[in-house]
This record gives C-alpha cells, structure tokens and sequence, in this order.
C-alpha cells in the first residue's frame, strides 16, 4: 500500500454481515474484509485478498456493542498497536466525529464529516447526499474521505496526502469503521 488514493466498496444489499473491498488506484484489490453478523463486539480483520491467507490489519472493539465504542487499530504483521479510533457517540448524531488516540491516550486526531450543515441535510431531508471527511492529525489534514452516491454499492474513496505522518493503515482503518460503524447507524 505505497500510494496515496484507495476505494474502500461494501456491497449494501448483503443480508448478513459486510464484505469490504480495497482498491488502489489502478483498481487492483490490495486488501478484503468480511465482518460478520450478529457480533457483540466487533473484530474486523483485512486481510490481502478474499482468500483470507495474509492478514494486513485487525480493528479490535474494546466493549460490546457501545454508542462511543473505541476501535484499537493494530498492524498483523508485526502485531504493532497503530493508534485507536473511537466514535464521538451524541455528536455523530448531528456529525460523523471520531477522535484519533495515540498509545499514550493522548487524542492526536480526528474525523469530521464536511459540513454540520450538510450532515443535518443529510440526516433529514436527503441521506442520498454523499459524505465527505476530513482526516486530522495535529492540526492538518492529513486524507480526505469522500462518498460515491450509489444506492447498492457503498464507495468511499480515500486520498492521502504525501505530507501525512500516519501509518496508511490507520487511515484506512478509520475509513472502513466509517463503512461499517456509520453505515448501520444512518
């Protein structure tokens, strides 16, 4: 995963559970995750492809099923602890908000939805409208989110900037709790 710009794709007609496909900017699958139904407590594994064989990333809930529920983000790998993403629960009501936390629990960063404006529109006359975010770290924006408009296809497309100091698979980690998380609460 060297480049800047991914698409994070989850089917939104799936009966059970969610399968999430990553592509990178020639449109190869660079990364595959299925999540179960029916989990009190969230375990999301990303792993190379659909064969499940070489595991990337793992995104360990630390409670059962939680309005502010905290995501540890960690590297397969080397089993390195990246970061934790944890969901600004009343907020994201109004605006998609989660705060990026440091191992030290020091928030370092964040996701914000665009606009409250629009996330109300959003929320209350259109949901059809497309969200984007914005990934913080220390003060910059290091990737920007944005939504596809496509009723049975989730696309969330991802673009990092060279300036970012994140380890890619923390962003992208936030980018598939947003699919996930957000997707089921909107």
């Amino acid at each position: 995963m060297n480049d800047y710009s991914y698409l994070i794709r989850r089917k939104v007609f799936k009966l059970f559970g969610a399968a999430f496909h990553i592509y990178d900017p020639a449109g190869n699958l660079i990364g595959f995750s299925q999540q179960k139904a029916f989990k009190l407590k969230e375990d999301i594994r990303v792993y190379t492809d659909e064969t499940k064989r070489q595991e990337l990333i793992v995104i360990l809930a630390r409670n059962i099923i939680d309005f502010s529920a905290a995501y540890d983000v960690f590297e397969s790998s080397t089993n390195t602890y990246l970061g934790t993403w944890q969901r600004r629960g009343f907020s994201s009501l109004i605006r998609d908000q989660w705060q990026l936390f440091d191992g030290s629990g020091m928030q370092t960063g964040e996701i914000l939805e665009d606009s409250a404006g629009m996330a109300l529109v959003r929320r209350f006359v259109a949901n059809w409208i497309p969200q984007d975010y914005f990934v913080m770290h220390n003060g910059n924006i290091v990737a920007t989110m944005g939504q596809n408009f496509n009723p049975f296809v989730f696309k969330l497309k991802v673009c990092i900037s060279p300036q970012n100091t994140l380890h890619p698979y923390l962003i992208l980690a936030g980018g598939i709790l947003l699919a996930a998380i957000e997707g089921r609460q909107n």
